[in-house]
């Protein structure tokens, strides 16, 4: 009888210890990350918004775009937004004068003489107003990695590639370049595992999936046309190691659902305490917010 309990613990013991591979893929430390660096509380996809990531310990979730001489700057918007933008003389743009000045069509050091920290944001009272300009990829990446060794913090990265069908040859060259391009300033430093690159661009994420296999992808989609995880995951054409959806949609089924396939799931941009603690609630693997400062407020 004590040959068999002993022999009953153990096996009891190695099962409860070794869980499947789709549960080791899941079975992580919760990812809390800085929509933008964190735009509720300073200027969106600038060298301080990546710092401020480090000061609350967060992934660095950033968008990248590309200038005419084929350099990848960190912006959201392919054009200057007359939110929060200022032009080098520091006049106020227009939404329409902001839209045509793309920045596919103009070298970087033209862009960089754009502030677009100065102007207080209508959609985020608590954002301090301070000179900023868009920076280049590798300009932010060596800034911040600095930083982040002096904070002694192992910074992680969530990159979206800002591509889509309509804009091909407009807003950049070419899918595959933009990829690559960016690939290059990751490799360069040495970064690969500490990032994650997302896209709505299903052609983005085949490329990084096939080519660099090294790096985690994470699908991002809208709350419209809501599928089961087996319809996005064919929708893709692949299985991706995190799915990224806005929050609306997040249900408990849903996070099941792709747990059981291996996929990590990190909502974004729930924006109250209230919101995140609620995902929170539902199993999801990380949030990504405007306002990182709420996540010391989570259970």
């Amino acid at each position: 009888m004590r040959i068999f309990s002993t022999l009953f613990f153990t096996l009891l013991f190695l099962v409860s210890c070794n869980p499947t591979q789709n549960e080791e893929q899941v079975t992580r430390a919760f990812d809390p990350q800085a929509h933008r660096g964190g735009r509720g509380l300073v200027p969106e996809n600038t060298i301080l918004a990546a710092k401020t990531s480090v000061d609350y310990e967060c992934t660095l979730e950033i968008d990248l775009q590309m200038s005419k001489d084929k350099r990848i700057v960190v912006s959201h918007d392919a054009y200057f937004s007359d939110d929060f933008s200022l032009t080098p003389e520091g006049d106020t743009l227009s939404k329409k004068d902001g839209r045509s000045r793309l920045l596919f069509d103009m070298p970087y050091d033209s862009i960089a003489k754009y502030d677009v920290g100065s102007k207080p944001h209508p959609g985020f009272p608590q954002q301090i107003d301070v000179p900023a300009v868009k920076p280049l990829l590798s300009e932010l990446l060596d800034s911040v990695e600095l930083y982040a060794q002096e904070k002694n913090y192992d910074l992680h990265y969530n990159m979206e590639i800002k591509s889509n069908p309509k804009n091909d040859g407009i807003a950049y060259s070419n899918v595959e370049e933009f990829v690559d391009l960016t690939m290059n300033i990751i490799r360069g430093r040495g970064i690969e595992n500490r990032t994650m690159i997302q896209s709505f661009d299903k052609r983005a994420l085949t490329r990084v999936h096939e080519k660099y296999p090294e790096v985690e992808t994470s699908f991002l989609v809208f709350a419209s046309d809501p599928k089961t995880p087996e319809g996005y995951i064919e929708e893709l054409g692949f299985t991706p190691d995190i799915f990224s959806p806005h929050f609306s949609i997040v249900t408990e089924e849903m996070v099941e659902g792709f747990h059981e396939m291996g996929v990590r799931v990190i909502p974004w941009t729930p924006n109250t305490a209230e919101e995140m603690q609620d995902l929170k609630d539902k199993g999801v693997d990380g949030i990504i917010t405007d306002y990182p400062n709420l996540f010391a407020e989570l259970r």
